[in-house]
């Protein structure tokens, strides 16, 4: 199916609003907001937001492949802001204040809107190349949170272990509901369809979301999600192996091959090693060490020791305060590239898309591998030839979300989904076949 699908709301519902100084004199309230300000602007994409200063490059950088077009001509308004807080790790705006988002009102309204936290533990305009530009150039109205807490220091927010990431997951909540009424206030009639999306652990929000929320919700698109499960596996069970035995494949010798294999035992795929200097360097020793510290801050020793299965009760505590359960109550799409080594899918999609089978929700979710795929787009730029974006993936899956919503068109079986034969680097980002 083609990324360039229109669905029925884009192409049936879409309605103009009043131009944009009338929605500035009487600007719509963000319900439970402590601060808010309201901006026309004649683009609400990166066009022209970058140059506006109404987004911020650093959050998205290295997302998204460098040739990814930005769409353009969407004026409306743009509300930015922050709820109650005591965190203050978002320095955007200077606000120096945890709990900022980013609501976008397009003049030309189809009639939905989609909600998003950020990957990683980025900030509200992370996910404005790769998800928001698109969304709005088809009408959408688009809001994003920073989920409470961000950057490298996010875990010591909070009291007790889990608390964080709990909190990430009551702030998409919190912002769903506020943008909602805030639609509702702005287009005098609320949303037709709300659609929730995100990448990395913005794809765990999503699931979470239509695990413990549906009624908010039509469906959503979960982009190589986080897995948190108390028995495992997750990323405190299938990074310390690859701290642990990468330094001895890269050394080269005699020890080389059992640490090749091992590394493919804890589930980072053959065919990937390519890859694994790189997330050895900038990923795999940061993300357990943030992680571990969020769950189980009295760990003292090396990362690459760690063993989750030894720790006491209530590091398995912390994490099922954050667990899912398959239990999810709205349909899903998941995509999750084949070559993904930060995320392993045989450790984290894999083992979730079994997860909703077995609590009986299979006929609700859709799960597509992306041959090629890995779980950071711009490392396409930097392997020419051995990658694929996944963005085109995303929107294929979005508008297969669409119709399966909208119509009632469910999307076929959940496949992997192969590089197409002598596909050049144009070819596969402008579009993807799920």
């Amino acid at each position: 199916m083609s990324a360039a699908a229109t669905p029925a709301t884009a192409a049936t519902a879409a309605a103009s609003v009043p131009r944009p100084g009338d929605d500035c004199r009487r600007p719509p309230r963000v319900p439970g907001a402590a601060h808010q300000e309201v901006t026309c602007l004649e683009e609400l994409t990166t066009a022209g937001t970058v140059a506006s200063g109404h987004t911020d490059p650093a959050d998205w950088a290295g997302l998204t492949p460098k040739d990814l077009p930005t769409p353009r001509g969407v004026p409306g308004v743009q509300i930015d802001g922050y709820f109650p807080d005591t965190s203050t790790t978002n320095t955007n705006h200077g606000w120096r204040h945890d709990a900022q988002f980013v609501i976008r009102l397009p003049d030309r309204w189809n009639g939905g809107l989609v909600v998003s936290g950020t990957p990683g533990n980025r900030e509200q305009y992370a996910n404005d190349r790769a998800i928001g530009d698109w969304v709005l150039s088809r009408g959408y109205a688009f809001a994003a949170t920073d989920k409470g807490n961000t950057g490298t220091s996010f875990q010591s927010d909070g009291r007790v272990p889990g608390d964080a990431v709990a909190e990430w997951n009551s702030r998409l909540t919190q912002l769903t509901r506020a943008a909602r009424a805030v639609v509702a206030q702005h287009y005098h009639r609320p949303p037709a369809r709300t659609l929730a999306t995100g990448m990395s652990n913005g794809g765990y929000l999503v699931r979470w979301q239509l695990e413990n929320h549906p009624e908010l919700y039509d469906g959503g698109v979960d982009w190589e999600g986080t897995l948190w499960r108390g028995e495992g596996p997750h990323l405190l069970t299938f990074l310390p192996p690859a701290l642990r035995h990468y330094p001895v494949y890269e050394a080269g010798g005699p020890g080389a091959g059992a640490a090749r294999a091992a590394m493919h035992a804890a589930g980072y795929p053959a065919g990937s090693e390519f890859l694994w200097p790189y997330h050895h360097t900038y990923y795999w020793g940061l993300t357990q060490r943030v992680y571990r510290e969020e769950l189980d801050p009295g760990y003292a020793g090396a990362d690459a020791d760690y063993d989750y299965a030894a720790r006491p009760a209530p590091v398995r505590a912390a994490v099922d305060r954050i667990a899912l359960t398959g239990r999810i109550g709205k349909p899903l799409i998941t995509v999750h590239g084949t070559l993904d080594v930060l995320l392993p899918a045989a450790r984290s999609s894999d083992v979730y898309a079994r997860m909703v089978r077995e609590a009986g929700r299979g006929g609700l979710h859709r799960y597509f591998r992306i041959e090629g795929g890995t779980h950071t787009d711009a490392l396409v730029d930097a392997f020419p030839g051995r990658l694929r974006p996944l963005v085109p993936c995303h929107r294929s899956a979005f508008t297969a979300l669409e119709r399966w919503v909208e119509r009632g068109q469910r999307p076929p079986a959940g496949r992997t989904v192969p590089v197409p034969p002598g596909a050049d680097a144009a070819a596969l980002l402008s579009g993807c076949r799920l």
